[in-house]
């Protein structure tokens, strides 16, 4: 018999400069694992290594969160990159993010792709390829989070890399099995039953 644990997971870090987002502190208690925010959607490196610190003292698992150069689209805006681009704009983003949690003596557990980069990696083969060689090349021994199904997990798997599927309890499904596009009506769940 298989058993099957749940990681409760959020994105942490968010904020940048004189800017903060979301409710990181709130949310410590509840989760098992976070994806920090490694500088190009959000992030800085001030609030990289605070976000570190946090969440070492929390006890929980620390994945890097690599988006696309997208600031004021919250990388959540698709762009034309090449899978070469998608090798080096995770291999950047990870190992900024490996230095900051190996500097305060921990240990750097998973990647999960931010946004638009997430959810083109899902889809497109080849960007998704470079993302698990990418994260491979950091650590082998690094988890690769991705959505269930998806290209980006298939990648993950033939590299050798470990995979997690993940499911999104606050957001609706298309009949294909990926999330329904953020600007449409229903996309994020907000009703709590």
């Amino acid at each position: 018999m298989t058993s099957f644990t749940v990681d409760l997971n959020a994105d942490f870090g968010e904020g940048f400069g004189a800017y903060a987002f979301g409710q990181d502190e709130a949310l410590l208690p509840y989760v098992t694992s976070v994806n920090i925010a490694c500088g190009w959607h959000a992030g800085d490196p001030q609030t990289m290594r605070e976000a570190v610190a946090r969440s070492i003292a929390a006890g929980v698992q620390i994945g890097a969160h690599p988006g696309l150069p997208d600031r004021l689209g919250f990388g959540r805006r698709e762009m034309a990159i090449t899978p070469q681009e998608a090798y080096d704009y995770t291999l950047y983003q990870v190992g900024a993010l490996q230095a900051f949690v190996q500097a305060a003596g921990g240990q750097l557990a998973h990647v999960k792709p931010h946004g638009a980069l997430y959810h083109m990696a899902a889809a497109d083969a080849r960007l998704a390829e470079a993302i698990a060689e990418a994260v491979y090349k950091v650590d082998g021994g690094l988890l690769l989070f991705g959505l269930a199904g998806s290209e980006l997990i298939r990648a993950g798997e033939r590299i050798g890399l470990r995979t997690v599927r993940e499911a999104f309890a606050d957001r609706s499904y298309e009949a294909d099995g990926t999330l329904t596009p953020r600007g449409t009506e229903g996309a994020v769940l907000t009703d709590a039953a």
